[in-house]
């Protein structure tokens, strides 16, 4: 009698925790639902949540009408789900995992709530609890295989032999080569023997990255001409390593501060042993310059443009300043600019090697205020520092600098991220932002509307104008173009190849534009899209859309798009997406609460695209991150934000000192802090450019060193996170990036889209991978610096080779 009372009371504390439980969660359920009814939404999670709470108050009272009802509830759940979402995995993961868990409780509760109403148990109810066990286990273990958004069809490229002779020589540019292909025609290292990577040497810079907020961070893509690699630190140090040892051959201190975004993508090499290459395309200006005299210093110079403002020239031999460039070796970039703080003025890309001309740009700081310094671009002798040309936004004609006292036009159109270079048509190609502030655009010049956000082309040698493309009109978003253009051929539909530009967008559109016109060759429309509510603001009754290319996750959301790891932090975030204006993708900030997805981070960011010239194909990366934004009516008497990380990544209240608002924004994330739309949040795709579509499109990246409320899970659940560094093509028919928020440098099979390589980095990467054969060993080596993931609290100072072994 003891152990049957025992039993009785245990049974009676189960069924009525496991019942209260179950309540409770409904009664959060009906609630959240009722929220989301009156704002349009719906009905499921209301009636649900009745059902549910039903259930557990059956439960608790030990009936066994209670599981029925339970049951009923699951049920008719599985099926909403399906109806709501399709038969992905991740969205169905979300809405029935947690159910399905209960449901497994219940049904192995059952056999309590019959001998508790006086029947006799059968065993059933352990048939069913088994079914569902199995169905957990299934949907536990699919967590860790990656879902492609995009199945392979098939079609990806193949993986045709370097012919001998056509070999790639050096990485001796930022995107390898001037065009920014991040292609390597090397194929030592493929698809069926990188498996054999193993690490062959790893160097400490000794300067890390340590961010307050502000924007620290090692995004660099290493150098490589004959046995030396070339590295910048975050502080603009430069340093030259033996390519098969990694041992320091030599070390220039640079050590530039800034109080804002201390990075350093990369460096510009020149060598004026080689002969120069003078364009052959008709009408091109001759390049000119460009001869060192015999025996003098610096015949290979490296040059660098610094985080505070500075353009330098080191010989690439020694690492000793070019005496005879600038100053000592340095040019002052702040020249001209007029008032300038630190904080609102960095050089955040690699100079551009264009023949004889080194070309700048410079990013200027987002939503701080309206009086800026301009986004000049300056074209240097890469001999003398000399300035041989200036292009201003907010005066074209001009390109001479500034007369004494005047300063050049304020406030326009920068361009921050890799620019590229056409020899044969002695043609520069600028990626563009947009003026300041950025969202808020009633200031704005009629040359301000038509340089911001737009591919410019330009002649190396006068810095003249061939013409300007732009790819969102009057720019509230922040939609600045933020990579590199790479330069292919494209095949058009009647068969001809035209030398191209490709560029890919934070709005997640990708144009193929002529290299000669500017004309798309691509379908572009103009669709409409609607204004918001700011007086005075000219808002643009259209916005362009590369239509006749792949959008990269660039979807309308819709209330089923919405995600949570568990119900209700979905039920959440679908009441905060009813709760704000949404038409799409150039939904207008106004003073209400709208929701921008891509948000201002992209899309597409400066990782760029990388190529595959052989077989006509290109591979793109991405991060899926919705932005909210607020514009607040302001006096503006406090001070202009500092210039800092967070104006980009949307975080918390910015002045926009100048204008009469401030505006409030942040990511669009869930309760738990992961985004509040349906995985990936970052993907990594195949387009082939013969059919423009896409091949293949897999998630990137885990959450193992990272998760909900910025705790690490340390688990390899590959759900896809926002991407943000470059990829490397091969020949070997490979695609590698380091770029994620896990630690890893890893490799695609670029046919299908298949991980097939992984190395555990020491600490997160968002630094570019390059390749390059020892001139030698003859070895082919994999690079990559290591200088911490975005997300992450680790830092680090490596610089690590990989090789076959």
């Amino acid at each position: 009698m003891t152990n049957t009372g025992s039993r009785l009371r245990a049974s009676t504390i189960v069924l009525i925790g496991l019942g209260l439980i179950i309540s409770l969660l409904g009664a959060g359920l009906a609630i959240g639902g009722a929220r989301l009814v009156s704002l349009g939404g719906s009905w499921y999670f209301l009636v649900g949540g009745a059902l549910m709470t039903l259930s557990g108050i059956l439960l608790a009272l030990r009936k066994p009408a209670g599981a029925w009802l339970y049951a009923v509830f699951l049920l008719g759940t599985a099926l909403w789900a399906v109806i709501d979402a399709g038969l992905v995995f991740w969205p169905l993961f979300s809405r029935l995992f947690m159910f399905g868990a209960i449901g497994l409780v219940v049904a192995l509760v059952y056999p309590m709530l019959v001998r508790a109403s006086g029947g006799v148990a059968g065993r059933s109810a352990y048939g069913l609890a088994g079914v569902l066990a199995v169905a957990l286990v299934i949907a536990a273990g699919n967590m860790f295989v990656a879902h492609p958004s995009v199945a392979p069809n098939g079609k990806g490229p193949g993986m045709t032999p370097v012919e001998a002779g056509k070999e790639q020589k050096d990485w001796a540019h930022y995107g390898n080569t001037e065009g920014g292909s991040r292609f390597a025609a090397l194929d030592q290292i493929n698809r069926d023997n990188v498996d054999k990577l193993k690490v062959a040497w790893t160097y400490h810079t000794g300067d890390v990255a340590i961010s307050d907020g502000n924007g620290a961070e090692d995004q660099l893509t290493p150098l490589q001409i004959g046995n030396k690699v070339f590295i910048c630190t975050p502080h603009n140090n430069l340093i030259a390593l033996d390519a098969d040892t990694g041992k320091e051959l030599w070390k220039n201190q640079i050590n530039a501060q800034s109080k804002v975004w201390q990075r350093c993508r990369g460096m510009a090499y020149y060598d004026a042993t080689s002969a120069i290459v003078q364009p052959t395309q008709p009408d091109s200006s001759p390049v000119t310059g460009g001869s060192v005299a015999a025996g003098s210093q610096c015949q290979r110079r490296l040059l660098t443009n610094t985080i505070d403002g500075r353009l330098i020239a080191v010989d690439a031999d020694n690492g000793e300043f070019c005496q005879d460039f600038g100053n000592n070796g340095q040019v002052d970039l702040k020249a001209g600019l007029g008032e300038v703080p630190d904080s609102y003025y960095q050089l955040s890309s690699a100079p551009l090697m264009a023949g004889t001309t080194v070309v700048v740009g410079g990013r200027v700081a987002d939503n701080v205020q309206t009086d800026m310094p301009g986004g000049v671009i300056r074209g240097f002798d890469v001999i003398t520092g000399a300035m041989k040309w200036a292009f201003d936004p907010g005066n074209p004609q001009d390109r001479a600098a500034p007369a004494d006292g005047s300063t050049y036009v304020r406030s326009t159109p920068n361009s921050w991220a890799p620019m590229s270079y056409d020899a044969d048509m002695n043609t520069v190609f600028l990626p563009m932002g947009s003026s300041s502030t950025d969202i808020y655009g009633v200031e704005r010049t009629r040359l301000d509307h038509t340089y911001g956000a737009s591919v410019l082309a330009l002649d190396a040698t006068t810095g003249n104008q061939k013409w300007v493309f732009q790819t969102v009109h009057n720019d509230l978003w922040d939609f600045d173009l933020p990579m590199q253009p790479s330069l292919i051929d494209f095949t058009r539909e009647d068969g001809k190849t035209v030398p191209a530009v490709v560029i890919g967008t934070k709005a997640g559109q990708i144009y193929v534009l002529d290299r000669a016109t500017g004309k798309p060759l691509t379908q572009v429309d103009e669709v409409p899209v609607k204004p918001s509510n700011i007086p005075g603001e000219p808002y643009s009754p259209t916005q362009p859309k590369s239509v006749g290319m792949p959008q990269i996750g660039a979807q309308t959301l819709t209330e089923s798009d919405m995600w949570g790891a568990t119900p209700y932090d979905q039920l959440l975030c679908r009441i905060d997406f009813k709760k704000m204006r949404y038409d799409g993708l150039y939904t207008a900030p106004g003073s209400d609460l709208s929701l921008s997805f891509p948000g201002s981070l992209g899309g597409m960011n400066w990782g760029s695209i990388s190529t595959d010239p052989v077989h006509d194909f290109i591979f793109v990366n991405d991060m899926r991150l919705g932005l909210w934004i607020q514009m607040i009516p302001s006096q503006n008497k406090g001070d202009a934000a500092s210039g800092g990380e967070a104006l980009n990544t949307g975080m918390g209240a910015v002045p926009l000192k100048g204008t009469p608002y401030a505006v409030n924004k942040n990511r669009f994330l869930s309760v738990a802090g992961i985004p509040c739309q349906a995985p990936p949040f970052g993907t990594l795709t195949a387009v082939d450019m013969k059919t423009r579509q896409i091949a293949w499109q897999v998630p990137v990246g885990t959450v193992e060193d990272t998760g909900p409320m910025g705790i690490r899970m340390h688990l390899p659940i590959k759900i896809g996170l926002p991407t943000l560094g470059g990829t490397l093509s091969t020949q070997g028919g490979l695609v590698f990036i380091a770029g994620t928020q896990d630690f890893y440098l890893r490799a695609y099979d670029s046919s299908n889209g298949n991980e097939i390589w992984k190395a555990r980095l020491p600490v997160g990467s968002q630094g570019g991978p390059m390749t390059y054969v020892s001139p030698k060993t003859g070895k082919q080596y994999v690079v990559i610096t290591a200088g911490g993931a975005r997300q992450s609290t680790d830092r680090g100072d490596y610089v690590i080779a990989y090789t076959l072994q």
